[in-house]
């Protein structure tokens, strides 16, 4: 029996979950977390093979606590979910230590398909991010500029992209004000800007946020 808990704030898309796994005879939902800090508990209390997490849930962005989870629990099998477009975030959750990742537009089938193949120990991406990846390996670099941002400065850059202030990142993230800044100097530096208002504008085009 693969036990999962489905990590998500919104109580509506849970009961979907649940509802999907509980017509497969060979999983079970066995807790349910809304936050960041509620899935690194649930993972603590319960012995869990699969993590269904969602990249929009409140606290730590999901990249912080993807990281966590993996840290502490690297026998654990993640599952990404997302509505947001798999070549924005996919890699950069397979890179974090995610098994798989999985748009919310696929069918209950395909779901119970990729929580499946991550508790047998494989990776579950598309076509379309493999292909990427190997474009990747191939060149050396990506693409797009913001995906050779660290994780902690794509966080940021996508934080400045749903309009926070410096000073408001820098209490979310536990750092000073003159850190953020010295990661917004290097993010303008790697997109090749010149101030933060073309590093929101450039967020907003990208659909970049977290």
């Amino acid at each position: 029996m693969i036990k999962i808990i489905i990590a998500d704030d919104h109580p509506i898309v849970r009961e979907g979950l649940k509802r999907i796994i509980d017509e497969c005879s060979d999983m079970d939902c066995i807790g349910e977390a809304a936050n960041s800090e509620e899935v690194i508990n649930r993972c603590r209390e319960k012995k869990v093979d699969v993590l269904l997490l969602d990249i929009s849930m409140p606290g730590a962005g999901f990249l912080d606590t993807l990281q966590r989870i993996k840290t502490k629990y690297p026998s654990l099998h993640v599952l990404v979910l997302s509505i947001h477009p798999e070549e924005q975030y996919a890699i950069r959750a397979i890179r974090a230590g995610a098994a798989g990742y999985l748009t919310k537009n696929h069918t209950p089938e395909q779901l119970a398909e990729a929580i499946r193949q991550v508790y047998a120990g494989h990776k579950y991406i598309t076509s379309k991010v493999a292909q990427e990846l190997i474009t990747t390996l191939e060149t050396g670099k990506e693409t797009e500029l913001h995906k050779n941002l660290s994780n902690r400065e794509f966080q940021i850059l996508c934080m400045l992209g749903e309009g926070k202030q410096l000073t408001e990142i820098a209490s979310l993230l536990s750092l000073s004000p003159k850190t953020i800044g010295t990661y917004r100097n290097r993010i303008l530096d790697k997109l090749k800007l010149k101030s933060t208002g073309e590093l929101i504008r450039y967020a907003v085009e990208h659909a970049l946020h977290e």
